[in-house]
């Protein structure tokens, strides 16, 4: 055991833990050591070093002496023949709880497979609302794995656990409010994942800061010096974003790296709310507002407790920047999250509070449960896990909370379900406004509701909330119940006719048991949808039949699956949006056609919205092999300047791309547009070669052309 880590651990536990606490730690340190005597970690080095590295990670954030003690025991009952019942006569029960805590949630062979990550979200979520220590230990144990994955030799391994931290625990550390692990996680993940695009960032950084070398010391300065004649007394502290932070801008903006506005920040820590709010006027008055940046997060803070003011201004040499304004008291919480409640409560009151980090964890592990699929699951519980609130009344003054970007559909919904299905119209502020009209803090909104009312399939492109997002698909589901039934009935009686066999109620009803079925009508929605062939039903029926006629051997010439399809429905992607893998998407029923594939967001959805029979609830079948990648378009303007499209094929091969067509629309002087066409897997995969092309300068402008 290596005597200057346990030395490093002690010193940093001693500075806010009581010497007399202390101890336990040194004894836990012992305990460990002996558990994990001769285990190696991948790099070679003792297997104690890393519950030693989680320790101190857990007291940079000042967690308690149990939660310490934990981190150090967190791998014995796993990985050793130590027992729970052996730490709590030597621990007691509470470090006992959090380490069986943390046993059940490594259980899990944790693998970035949506069958997997649904599950592991639920064991995160129910060990940490049991007692939220739980889950920032096991964020200071991925952290530690992250950052010495470079020794695990296997590559798929290492691509592996870097989307898995960022599906996660990069979330669940944000929804947290621990923005410096989150930082962490993120930046350490997309190291692995994609190394290319990180270190191209660097590269901009590292230009950028030899070009404006003493902009941060000069702005500082200024800020400093303003504030210095208001008699205010504050520190500055000035950064750069980290790539991932600044990638995820440029793929979810869909902007280029000069058009970025907020690459630099400033942070100013006060000790009061009311200085805040002085020196963001003093700022204001400094330097140019950037009109629709400022964020007050102090009247109305984030879910996780964030509290802080945030503008943008224009600084020194034209630049684009971003200030927080934060008190002391804030900081800490924006620094520590919930961890920051230690510092000030028992931990014990902390557990047991209905606090708002608990409340979002239930609110989450309720939408999971109700969630028809394990695609749906992890869609709603990523929405749930970044979305920020804003707040609304109702004409009686009740303040409701929703998700920022929500709609009157979303409030109606959050008002009850019935009143969802049921609206018709809102006003918004007296005025009455579309149901798809997005909502802002403060608005008073007003529900219109008929009894002939029902959802439309369209509601789920702008509803926000998951939940809604959920009803609105159980609605649709059910209204193909009975359309499913009618034409599994249908089936089956041509499969009875081919037979020469007679169909009848009771040779259906002789099987309800075998299929888990408690009626015949269970049986006929059951091969209407496509979840059992009629061929299934008549050989449980008859085993010794003998189907007189041959399966179709002809597949499909899409090799492309659906899930939601009806078995036999033919269909094609359609042309006006031309969907790819990945896309959220829906079905349009035609008859003698089949099955039209649009994207989500396509504008000719807009002409079947009085047809909600005709909508189909699919999505992208998971398949890890053997799939054929799918042809996309973007469109690409140049300057025109040598090696300007040698860089952009280079890209486009480097991300695993094929470009399969180029079409020069357009030759200028100064620039020339270009549509290629490109072969990708999935559009997470298209995602990623388009931010990695918004980072090359002679791009000036790059789309996704549909259709």
């Amino acid at each position: 055991m290596e005597n200057k880590k346990i030395k490093e651990l002690i010193d940093l536990a001693i500075s806010y833990i009581p010497k007399s606490e202390v101890k336990v730690i040194s004894k836990a340190i012992t305990f460990s050591s002996q558990a994990h005597d001769k285990q190696l970690r991948k790099s070679g080095e003792p297997y104690i070093n890393h519950p030693i590295e989680v320790a101190k990670i857990l007291t940079g954030i000042k967690l308690d002496v149990s939660s310490i003690v934990t981190g150090l025991l967190h791998d014995t009952v796993e990985d050793t023949i130590i027992t729970t019942s052996e730490i709590k006569n030597i621990f007691g029960n509470e470090v006992s709880n959090l380490v069986d805590g943390l046993t059940k949630i490594n259980k899990f062979s944790l693998k970035v497979k949506n069958l997997k990550l649904g599950e592991n979200y639920r064991k995160l979520l129910l060990a940490a609302t049991k007692d939220l220590r739980v889950i920032l230990i096991k964020l200071a144990d991925r952290l530690h794995n992250m950052q010495t994955l470079r020794f695990v030799d296997n590559h798929h391994k290492r691509i592996s656990t870097s989307l898995e931290t960022l599906d996660i625990y990069a979330p669940l550390a944000q929804r947290l409010g621990m923005r410096e692990w989150q930082d962490k996680l993120e930046d350490l993940s997309f190291q692995f994942i994609n190394p290319e695009a990180r270190n191209s960032i660097l590269e901009r950084l590292e230009y950028l800061n030899s070009k404006d070398v003493n902009v941060v010391d000069e702005i500082r300065y200024e800020l400093n010096k303003s504030f210095i004649d208001e008699n205010v007394d504050c520190k500055i502290y000035g950064r750069i974003k980290s790539p991932y932070s600044i990638w995820n801008k440029i793929k979810n903006k869909d902007i280029s790296f000069e058009q970025l506005s907020d690459i630099m920040a400033f942070r100013i820590i006060t000790n009061s709310t009311r200085e805040c709010y002085k020196l963001l006027g003093v700022t204001h008055r400094k330097y140019s507002y950037i009109h629709g940046r400022f964020k007050d997060f102090i009247s109305s803070p984030k879910i996780n407790g964030y509290r802080a003011l945030h503008t943008s201004v224009i600084g020194p040499q034209n630049r684009k920047i971003e200030i927080q304004f934060r008190s002391n008291v804030m900081n800490q919480i924006a620094e520590f999250g919930v961890a920051a409640h230690w510092k000030y409560k028992d931990p014990k009151e902390i557990k047991e509070r209905d606090t708002k980090e608990y409340r979002w964890m239930h609110e989450l592990l309720d939408l999971m449960n109700s969630s028809s699929s394990q695609d749906e699951l992890i869609e709603n519980s990523k929405i749930k896990l970044f979305e920020d609130n804003i707040y609304v009344f109702s004409p009686k003054g009740d303040v409701l909370e929703l998700p920022k970007n929500a709609t009157p559909i979303d409030f109606a919904y959050s008002i009850h379900s019935e009143v969802g299905d049921k609206c018709v119209a809102s006003k918004i502020n007296g005025k009455l406004q579309p149901l798809k009209s997005i909502l802002k803090n403060g608005d008073q909104i007003e529900i219109f509701t008929s009894d002939d009312s029902q959802p439309s399939p369209l509601w789920e492109r702008f509803a926000v909330t998951s939940k809604v997002k959920s009803q609105i698909r159980k609605f649709m589901r059910s209204k193909k119940k009975e359309e499913y039934e009618i034409f599994g009935k249908e089936i089956l009686m041509n499969a009875f006719k081919k037979e020469n066999i007679e169909f009848s109620d009771s040779a259906i009803n002789n099987i309800l048991k075998p299929f888990n079925c408690k009626t015949n009508e269970d049986i006929f929605e059951l091969v209407g949808s496509g979840s059992i062939t009629a061929t299934k039903v008549l050989k449980t029926i008859y085993p010794e039949l003998k189907i007189s006629y041959s399966k179709n051997k002809s597949k499909s010439n899409l090799p492309i699956k659906l899930k939601g399809l009806t078995a036999g429905m033919t269909y094609h992607l359609a042309g006006c949006c031309s969907p790819i893998i990945g896309d959220q998407i829906v079905g349009i029923v035609t008859a003698g056609i089949g099955v039209s594939v649009h994207t989500i967001d396509c504008e000719t959805l807009s002409s079947y919205a009085d047809s909600p029979e005709r909508w189909l609830d699919i999505s992208w079948e998971n398949s890890s092999g053997g799939r054929q990648n799918s042809t996309t378009r973007i469109s690409v303007t140049l300057k025109n300047q040598p090696g300007s499209l040698g860089k952009v094929t280079t890209i486009i091969a480097k991300n695993n791309g094929n470009i399969s067509n180029i079409n020069f629309t357009t030759r200028k002087t100064d620039f020339f547009e270009i549509i290629i066409d490109i072969e990708v897997r999935d559009v997470s995969h298209l995602n990623n070669i388009i931010a990695a092309l918004r980072l090359v300068s002679e791009i000036s402008s790059l789309i996704r052309v549909k259709g």
